[in-house]
């Protein structure tokens, strides 16, 4: 068996003494292991790099998903679509460990292989497999595809995550003091730790729980009916849940339940700690909830090259570095869409998860203007969309089919697939500036633009999520400002459409081209201001902090 010396192989850091099991659906690793779907993925990889940085005390629970989340592929038209490919890995080590979990009341073999830390440069992750030869073909779907679509399905995959990873847990002999519960996928567990510590207050004791979405589409329920059925209680009854937890009604929110489980929360943005509690603070027996803001992994992400650059002021190399930058994005654009990007124009990007909220094609609601600022003789204007809408998403993926098809006859427009690390990191390292225009109130945090921030891509951003705490307008971003709260959705994307096409036209562009001292000033205060505020290192200490230390 496995000891914790042989698959930690680092000796963690008395600051970080206590032990902690993060479980999480999705872990964005490398481009190599793809076993994430977008941002919570972003999130969890990174945090994992640091812990691993700083020798914390902690290891990774996740699932090893035999398709992924999908690849995104064009068809004849080269309108996107989703294809399921089968992913194999020879550098994740088969830990000889199989044990059972009951789903529907019948044993499913979970098989466990580790990521050990010298792979990647991350702390241990442990990834579940229900994909072996012991199971039936149903039992082996369960860890085939990250969010699948069919209900029952998806709450297997939450008792694989929460139960199943509680049992390895226990086999390899392991009692962490803490529990985390990255978003609500592994509330399950804690039904498994009742039967071992007996009540609701030790459970507490030992649980903690990260909110990531304000969106309610993002906090899963199911009805209690279907959850008894598929075992995911363990050994409770509806009656007892509901009683014990104070839940009633016909459907089981598990964000709510994990905010009951848990002796402390936390939202990702201090923004998004306000908007969590006013969604669940009228909610008894709720723990408190508190705020960490969201980061990225500065030594994954960074381009040494340019940080040099910035780090010893040197204009001239940090203006080569960018136009080398572009050129390996352009590249890429080439290839895909068959058009020549130029390095010396500004580009913009638009690159993250796809969904309705995130306003991929706000900047084209006044279609007039829209070519207009393409057209423009002395401001030209390059612009790149890419990201991955949910496979059961069709308006998502028509909104992504629909601006491929407006800017095929652009020749300074391109969409691209196959969002994924790689290519994330080229479109931060090759964009000029980073656009984000969500809804107000409707992005947690978002990260990437702490990354572009990072490769010299200037933010263009709504003030939501972490952006507030980072922005300051016309000297390390620019701001885009909303409509107000009062208006109706189709009032504010006509109002915010214009407020960024005027900061476009009024700030961006003419400082760009114009007065170039000025945009590199913006460029190297926007990389000093986000490390190390912004920079996963912080996040991944203020967590022992903040959420795991027995004395808070």
């Amino acid at each position: 068996m496995l000891t914790a010396n042989e698959f930690f192989g680092y000796e963690p850091d008395a600051k970080y003494k206590t032990s902690v099991a993060y479980f999480s659906m999705e872990f964005a690793i490398d481009q190599s292991l793809k076993i994430y779907s977008g941002g919570l993925g972003f999130l969890s990889g990174s945090h994992l790099r640091s812990a691993y940085q700083l020798k914390q005390n902690l290891l990774g629970i996740g699932i090893l998903w035999k398709y992924g989340y999908y690849d995104q592929v064009r068809d004849r038209n080269a309108l996107m679509k989703t294809e399921l490919i089968e992913k194999n890995y020879t550098f994740l080590q088969d830990t000889g460990i199989i044990f059972t979990v009951a789903v529907h009341d019948a044993p499913v073999h979970v098989k466990a292989y580790l990521l050990r830390p010298d792979t990647f440069g991350t702390a241990p992750l442990f990834l579940l497999s229900t994909d072996i030869a012991e199971n039936d073909e149903l039992s082996r779907s369960i860890t085939h595809c990250l969010y699948d679509p069919n209900e029952s399905t998806r709450i297997a995959q939450t008792i694989v995550l929460g139960i199943g990873g509680a049992k390895l847990l226990d086999i390899l002999g392991l009692a962490p003091d803490i529990y985390h519960m990255n978003e609500g996928h592994s509330v399950s567990l804690n039904f498994y730790l009742l039967s071992k510590y007996k009540s609701l207050e030790e459970v507490k004791k030992r649980v903690v729980f990260t909110t990531h979405t304000p969106e309610m589409a993002g906090n899963e329920a199911h009805s209690y009916d279907l959850l008894k059925q598929m075992s995911f209680f363990y050994h409770l009854q509806e009656a007892e849940v509901k009683s014990m937890l104070g839940l009633y009604g016909d459907q089981f929110n598990y964000t709510l339940a994990a905010l009951k489980f848990s002796g402390r929360a936390n939202g990702v943005s201090k923004l998004h700690g306000g908007v969590a509690r006013h969604m669940w603070g009228n909610n008894p027996g709720i723990c408190e909830i508190t705020s960490i803001t969201n980061a990225q992994n500065k030594a994954y992400w960074k381009d040494a090259a340019l940080e040099a650059a910035i780090s010893s002021n040197d204009d001239g190399a940090i203006i080569a570095r960018k136009k080398e930058m572009k050129h390996d994005l352009f590249k890429v654009v080439a290839d895909q869409c068959g058009k020549l990007f130029d390095e010396n124009i500004l580009t913009i990007v638009w690159a993250r998860r796809f969904a309705g909220y995130k306003r991929a094609d706000l900047i084209m609601d006044d279609w007039g203007r829209f070519i207009s600022l393409l057209n423009h003789a002395d401001y030209p204007v390059q612009l790149i969309w890419a990201g991955k809408p949910y496979p059961e998403d069709m308006e998502a993926i028509g909104q992504f089919n629909q601006i491929i098809t407006r800017a095929k006859p652009l020749a300074r427009c391109a969409v691209l697939t196959g969002y994924e690390l790689a290519l994330s990191a080229l479109l931060k390292k090759g964009s000029d500036v980073w656009l984000n225009n969500p809804r107000l109130y409707h992005e947690a945090s978002g990260t990437s633009g702490m990354t572009a921030a990072m490769n010299g891509s200037i933010n263009l951003s709504m003030p939501d999520g972490w952006v507030p705490e980072f922005a300051r307008d016309r000297e390390n971003c620019f701001l885009i400002q909303p409509g107000l709260d009062s208006l109706s959705d189709v009032e504010k994307d006509l109002h915010e459409n214009k407020n960024l096409m005027d900061a476009l036209e009024n700030d961006v562009l003419p400082m760009y081209y114009n007065n170039p001292v000025q945009w590199l000033t913006i460029l190297k205060k926007a990389a000093m201001d986000v490390v190390p505020a912004f920079e996963s290192g912080r996040m991944a200490d203020e967590y022992y902090t903040k959420i795991y230390s027995p004395n808070i």
